[in-house]
């Protein structure tokens, strides 16, 4: 998970990354196995803990299960 300065200060971006962390956890099982790169955009910094839960929910929503 990368969060770059252009997004806000440390303290900003280590917000985003436990946010992203938590989100990742308490939906663990419903992600396919396999390695996830995750880029946060300056806008995030802006969004609230309900924005970004709703936003990681819809992007996973599109990942394709390999069979």
């Amino acid at each position: 998970m990368t969060v770059s300065t252009k997004v806000g200060g440390s303290v900003v971006r280590n917000r985003m990354k436990r946010w992203v962390r938590e989100y990742l956890r308490r939906h663990l099982t419903d992600l396919p196995e396999g390695d996830l790169v995750l880029v946060a955009r300056t806008s995030a910094a802006q969004a609230d803990h309900a924005k970004i839960d709703q936003d990681l929910a819809r992007l996973f929503g599109r990942l394709k299960v390999p069979r």
